[in-house]
Protein backbone atom coordinates (compact mmCIF):
# COMPACT_ATOMS: atom_id res chain seq x y z
CA UNK A 1 0.00 0.00 0.00
CA UNK A 2 0.84 3.90 -0.82
CA UNK A 3 1.33 4.63 2.64
CA UNK A 4 2.39 8.03 3.58
CA UNK A 5 2.31 10.00 6.88
CA UNK A 6 -0.32 13.35 8.07
CA UNK A 7 1.03 15.71 10.74
CA UNK A 8 -2.46 17.56 11.57
CA UNK A 9 -1.80 20.97 13.59
CA UNK A 10 -3.76 24.11 14.91
CA UNK A 11 -2.68 26.91 12.26
CA UNK A 12 -1.81 30.06 13.04
CA UNK A 13 -2.31 33.49 11.09
CA UNK A 14 0.77 34.37 8.81
CA UNK A 15 0.22 38.14 9.57
CA UNK A 16 -1.78 40.65 10.92
CA UNK A 17 -4.22 41.07 8.53
CA UNK A 18 -5.38 37.12 8.66
CA UNK A 19 -6.55 37.44 12.15
CA UNK A 20 -9.55 38.49 11.52
CA UNK A 21 -10.65 35.40 8.94
CA UNK A 22 -8.28 33.39 11.25
CA UNK A 23 -10.87 34.09 14.16
CA UNK A 24 -13.87 33.67 12.11
CA UNK A 25 -12.50 30.11 11.15
CA UNK A 26 -12.02 29.17 15.21
CA UNK A 27 -15.26 31.00 15.78
CA UNK A 28 -17.46 28.63 13.40
CA UNK A 29 -18.64 31.44 11.40
CA UNK A 30 -19.82 33.94 14.28
CA UNK A 31 -18.80 37.57 13.65
CA UNK A 32 -15.68 38.11 16.03
CA UNK A 33 -16.36 41.31 18.41
CA UNK A 34 -13.58 43.76 17.19
CA UNK A 35 -12.49 44.01 20.85
CA UNK A 36 -11.12 40.41 20.69
CA UNK A 37 -9.36 41.29 16.86
CA UNK A 38 -7.54 43.97 18.53
CA UNK A 39 -6.67 41.59 21.73
CA UNK A 40 -5.49 38.56 19.49
CA UNK A 41 -3.70 40.99 16.97
CA UNK A 42 -1.50 42.51 19.84
CA UNK A 43 -0.51 39.31 21.08
CA UNK A 44 0.69 38.42 17.75
CA UNK A 45 1.93 42.21 17.34
CA UNK A 46 3.63 41.07 20.37
CA UNK A 47 5.25 37.80 19.02
CA UNK A 48 6.44 39.27 15.92
CA UNK A 49 3.20 39.19 13.66
CA UNK A 50 2.33 35.85 12.74
CA UNK A 51 2.23 32.07 14.04
CA UNK A 52 5.47 30.02 13.85
CA UNK A 53 3.76 27.06 13.73
CA UNK A 54 3.18 26.45 10.35
CA UNK A 55 7.08 26.81 9.66
CA UNK A 56 7.70 24.69 12.69
CA UNK A 57 5.54 21.80 11.66
CA UNK A 58 7.09 21.55 8.00
CA UNK A 59 10.55 21.25 9.43
CA UNK A 60 9.45 18.25 11.38
CA UNK A 61 7.48 16.47 8.22
CA UNK A 62 10.09 17.24 6.15
CA UNK A 63 12.95 15.65 8.73
CA UNK A 64 10.20 12.98 9.61
CA UNK A 65 10.00 12.09 5.72
CA UNK A 66 13.58 12.26 5.72
CA UNK A 67 13.91 9.73 8.48
CA UNK A 68 11.24 7.10 7.49
CA UNK A 69 11.24 7.21 3.96
CA UNK A 70 7.48 8.10 3.62
CA UNK A 71 5.98 11.09 1.79
CA UNK A 72 5.12 13.57 4.90
CA UNK A 73 1.94 15.77 4.34
CA UNK A 74 0.76 18.95 6.78
CA UNK A 75 -2.53 19.81 7.42
CA UNK A 76 -4.11 22.39 9.32
CA UNK A 77 -7.39 22.59 11.43
CA UNK A 78 -7.99 26.42 11.24
CA UNK A 79 -5.72 28.05 8.96
CA UNK A 80 -3.89 27.13 5.49
CA UNK A 81 -3.23 24.44 4.44
CA UNK A 82 -6.34 23.65 5.04
CA UNK A 83 -6.86 19.89 6.32
CA UNK A 84 -9.20 19.31 3.80
CA UNK A 85 -7.01 20.84 0.80
CA UNK A 86 -3.68 18.25 2.20
CA UNK A 87 -6.37 15.53 2.22
CA UNK A 88 -7.72 16.00 -1.21
CA UNK A 89 -3.81 16.19 -2.45
CA UNK A 90 -2.65 13.01 -1.06
CA UNK A 91 -5.95 11.36 -2.45
CA UNK A 92 -4.62 12.72 -5.50
CA UNK A 93 -0.92 11.75 -5.08
CA UNK A 94 -2.48 8.09 -4.79
CA UNK A 95 -1.97 7.42 -1.15
CA UNK A 96 -3.46 4.45 0.27
CA UNK A 97 -3.00 4.44 3.89
CA UNK A 98 -2.03 7.21 6.73
CA UNK A 99 -0.63 7.41 9.93
CA UNK A 100 -2.28 10.34 11.42
CA UNK A 101 -0.61 12.20 14.59
CA UNK A 102 -1.88 15.38 15.69
CA UNK A 103 1.09 17.69 17.02
CA UNK A 104 -1.13 17.53 20.83
CA UNK A 105 -0.24 14.39 22.99
CA UNK A 106 -3.51 14.51 25.27
CA UNK A 107 -6.64 13.78 24.03
CA UNK A 108 -10.48 15.74 24.42
CA UNK A 109 -13.27 16.20 21.77
CA UNK A 110 -12.42 19.73 21.78
CA UNK A 111 -9.21 18.71 20.77
CA UNK A 112 -7.85 15.67 18.98
CA UNK A 113 -11.31 14.88 18.25
CA UNK A 114 -12.14 18.02 16.57
CA UNK A 115 -9.06 16.96 14.48
CA UNK A 116 -10.86 13.97 13.96
CA UNK A 117 -14.29 15.52 12.77
CA UNK A 118 -12.33 17.34 9.80
CA UNK A 119 -10.30 14.59 8.73
CA UNK A 120 -13.18 12.47 8.27
CA UNK A 121 -14.90 15.47 6.72
CA UNK A 122 -12.81 15.68 3.92
CA UNK A 123 -11.91 12.31 3.49
CA UNK A 124 -15.58 11.89 2.65
CA UNK A 125 -15.22 14.56 -0.17
CA UNK A 126 -12.71 12.96 -2.21
CA UNK A 127 -13.29 9.86 -4.89
CA UNK A 128 -10.81 7.58 -3.54
CA UNK A 129 -10.54 8.00 0.55
CA UNK A 130 -7.32 6.47 2.00
CA UNK A 131 -7.47 4.29 4.85
CA UNK A 132 -6.66 6.22 8.24
CA UNK A 133 -4.16 4.75 11.36
CA UNK A 134 -5.39 7.73 13.68
CA UNK A 135 -3.05 7.96 16.77
CA UNK A 136 -5.27 9.60 19.41
CA UNK A 137 -2.92 10.66 22.17
CA UNK A 138 0.51 9.90 22.68
CA UNK A 139 0.87 11.32 26.11
CA UNK A 140 2.64 8.70 28.00
CA UNK A 141 4.99 7.73 24.87
CA UNK A 142 8.44 7.26 26.56
CA UNK A 143 10.37 9.72 23.84
CA UNK A 144 7.81 12.24 24.46
CA UNK A 145 8.32 12.16 28.24
CA UNK A 146 12.16 11.90 28.04
CA UNK A 147 12.52 15.33 25.41
CA UNK A 148 10.54 17.28 28.01
CA UNK A 149 12.04 15.78 30.79
CA UNK A 150 15.18 16.74 29.52
CA UNK A 151 14.18 20.56 28.67
CA UNK A 152 12.87 20.93 31.94
CA UNK A 153 16.21 19.49 34.03
CA UNK A 154 18.24 21.85 31.92
CA UNK A 155 16.05 24.97 32.94
CA UNK A 156 16.10 23.55 36.27
CA UNK A 157 19.62 23.91 36.04
CA UNK A 158 19.44 27.76 35.05
CA UNK A 159 19.51 28.25 38.97
CA UNK A 160 22.47 27.72 41.03
CA UNK A 161 22.92 24.26 42.87
CA UNK A 162 22.47 25.92 46.05
CA UNK A 163 18.95 27.36 45.48
CA UNK A 164 17.40 24.66 43.05
CA UNK A 165 15.78 22.92 46.00
CA UNK A 166 13.60 26.02 46.25
CA UNK A 167 12.61 26.09 42.88
CA UNK A 168 8.92 25.26 42.02
CA UNK A 169 8.12 23.30 38.55
CA UNK A 170 4.68 24.16 37.27
CA UNK A 171 3.46 21.92 34.49
CA UNK A 172 0.87 23.93 32.29
CA UNK A 173 -1.56 22.99 29.19
CA UNK A 174 -4.24 24.58 27.78
CA UNK A 175 -7.09 24.83 29.62
CA UNK A 176 -10.88 23.59 28.63
CA UNK A 177 -14.01 23.93 29.53
CA UNK A 178 -15.27 22.35 32.98
CA UNK A 179 -17.77 20.25 31.16
CA UNK A 180 -15.48 17.73 29.23
CA UNK A 181 -15.20 16.57 33.37
CA UNK A 182 -18.74 15.54 33.32
CA UNK A 183 -18.52 13.78 29.85
CA UNK A 184 -16.24 12.02 31.08
CA UNK A 185 -13.21 12.46 28.63
CA UNK A 186 -9.65 11.80 29.49
CA UNK A 187 -7.79 15.29 28.90
CA UNK A 188 -7.31 16.30 32.86
CA UNK A 189 -6.27 12.45 33.84
CA UNK A 190 -4.12 12.47 30.84
CA UNK A 191 -2.14 15.82 31.64
CA UNK A 192 -1.86 15.18 35.48
CA UNK A 193 -0.61 11.49 34.51
CA UNK A 194 1.88 13.15 32.53
CA UNK A 195 3.37 15.76 34.92
CA UNK A 196 3.39 12.71 37.64
CA UNK A 197 5.40 10.58 35.03
CA UNK A 198 7.74 13.87 34.40
CA UNK A 199 8.05 14.53 38.22
CA UNK A 200 9.03 10.70 38.50
CA UNK A 201 11.62 11.30 36.12
CA UNK A 202 13.03 14.52 37.42
CA UNK A 203 13.21 13.21 40.84
CA UNK A 204 10.88 16.24 41.89
CA UNK A 205 10.14 16.18 45.53
CA UNK A 206 6.54 16.27 46.84
CA UNK A 207 4.90 19.78 46.69
CA UNK A 208 8.16 20.92 44.62
CA UNK A 209 6.11 20.61 41.51
CA UNK A 210 2.29 21.41 40.28
CA UNK A 211 0.00 21.43 37.68
CA UNK A 212 -1.61 24.27 36.33
CA UNK A 213 -3.89 25.25 33.17
CA UNK A 214 -3.57 28.42 30.92
CA UNK A 215 -5.19 30.27 28.22
CA UNK A 216 -8.34 30.04 29.28
CA UNK A 217 -11.19 31.69 26.88
CA UNK A 218 -13.75 34.23 27.81
CA UNK A 219 -16.84 31.95 26.60
CA UNK A 220 -19.14 32.51 29.88
CA UNK A 221 -18.85 29.16 30.74
CA UNK A 222 -16.51 27.92 33.59
CA UNK A 223 -12.88 26.59 32.31
CA UNK A 224 -10.74 23.93 34.40
CA UNK A 225 -8.18 25.60 36.57
CA UNK A 226 -6.54 26.91 38.72
CA UNK A 227 -5.16 29.53 35.96
CA UNK A 228 -1.62 29.76 35.99
CA UNK A 229 -1.93 33.63 36.45
CA UNK A 230 -4.03 33.46 39.49
CA UNK A 231 -1.85 30.84 40.41
CA UNK A 232 1.63 32.50 40.07
CA UNK A 233 -0.22 35.24 42.74
CA UNK A 234 -1.14 33.09 45.57
CA UNK A 235 2.38 31.06 45.39
CA UNK A 236 4.08 34.14 45.31
CA UNK A 237 1.89 35.20 48.30
CA UNK A 238 3.16 31.96 50.07
CA UNK A 239 6.57 33.04 49.51
CA UNK A 240 7.46 30.95 46.33
CA UNK A 241 9.73 33.38 44.57
CA UNK A 242 11.60 30.25 41.81
CA UNK A 243 9.19 29.00 39.35
CA UNK A 244 10.06 26.89 36.05
CA UNK A 245 7.08 27.11 34.38
CA UNK A 246 7.25 23.91 31.70
CA UNK A 247 4.31 24.07 29.08
CA UNK A 248 3.31 20.26 28.14
CA UNK A 249 0.63 20.52 26.83
CA UNK A 250 2.22 22.33 23.64
CA UNK A 251 4.39 20.82 21.83
CA UNK A 252 5.99 24.11 19.27
CA UNK A 253 6.00 27.54 19.74
CA UNK A 254 2.76 29.53 19.16
CA UNK A 255 0.91 32.60 20.74
CA UNK A 256 -0.19 30.30 23.77
CA UNK A 257 3.62 30.08 24.81
CA UNK A 258 5.29 32.82 22.93
CA UNK A 259 3.11 35.97 24.79
CA UNK A 260 0.82 34.12 27.32
CA UNK A 261 3.81 32.72 28.97
CA UNK A 262 6.73 34.98 27.73
CA UNK A 263 4.94 38.06 28.17
CA UNK A 264 1.78 37.87 30.17
CA UNK A 265 3.04 36.23 33.25
CA UNK A 266 6.31 36.66 32.85
CA UNK A 267 4.56 40.38 33.51
CA UNK A 268 2.73 38.97 36.53
CA UNK A 269 6.49 37.42 37.54
CA UNK A 270 7.71 40.86 37.53
CA UNK A 271 5.40 42.36 39.59
CA UNK A 272 5.21 39.96 42.09
CA UNK A 273 9.34 39.48 42.43
CA UNK A 274 9.37 35.76 41.41
CA UNK A 275 11.90 34.21 38.67
CA UNK A 276 9.98 32.60 35.80
CA UNK A 277 12.56 30.22 33.13
CA UNK A 278 10.68 28.33 30.85
CA UNK A 279 11.75 25.26 29.02
CA UNK A 280 11.71 25.60 25.30
CA UNK A 281 9.10 24.01 23.14
CA UNK A 282 10.23 20.32 21.42
CA UNK A 283 9.40 22.48 17.71
CA UNK A 284 11.48 20.59 15.03
CA UNK A 285 14.34 19.52 16.91
CA UNK A 286 15.67 15.69 16.63
CA UNK A 287 14.13 14.70 19.67
CA UNK A 288 10.54 15.91 18.34
CA UNK A 289 11.51 13.82 14.88
CA UNK A 290 12.48 10.33 16.85
CA UNK A 291 8.95 10.89 18.87
CA UNK A 292 6.64 11.26 15.73
CA UNK A 293 9.12 8.00 13.98
CA UNK A 294 8.64 6.01 16.81
CA UNK A 295 4.91 6.90 17.05
CA UNK A 296 4.23 6.17 12.83
CA UNK A 297 6.41 2.79 13.24
CA UNK A 298 4.16 1.80 16.21
CA UNK A 299 0.91 2.66 14.41
CA UNK A 300 2.05 0.71 11.00
CA UNK A 301 3.13 -2.17 13.83
CA UNK A 302 -0.45 -2.46 14.70
CA UNK A 303 -2.18 -2.37 11.65
CA UNK A 304 -0.17 -4.80 9.38
CA UNK A 305 -1.48 -4.60 5.80
CA UNK A 306 -4.09 -6.58 4.45
CA UNK A 307 -2.72 -9.74 2.70
CA UNK A 308 -3.69 -10.31 -1.00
Amino acid sequence: MKTAVLLLAYGGPDSLDDIPAYLLDIRGGRATPQELIDEISHRYAEIGGYSPLLRITRSAAAQLAERTGLPVYVGMRHWAPWIKETVAQMAADGIERAVVICMAPHYSTLSIGAYRKRLDEALAQVDRPFEVIFVESWHTQPDYLAAVATNVQATLERYDAAERAEVLTVFTAHSLPEFIIERGEPYDRQLRETAQLLADRLALPEGRWMFSYQSAAKTGVPWLGPQIEDLLVDLAERGETKLVVAPIGFIADHVEVLYDIDIGVQQIAAEHGVRVERPPMLNDSAAMVTILANLTASALESTPEPTA
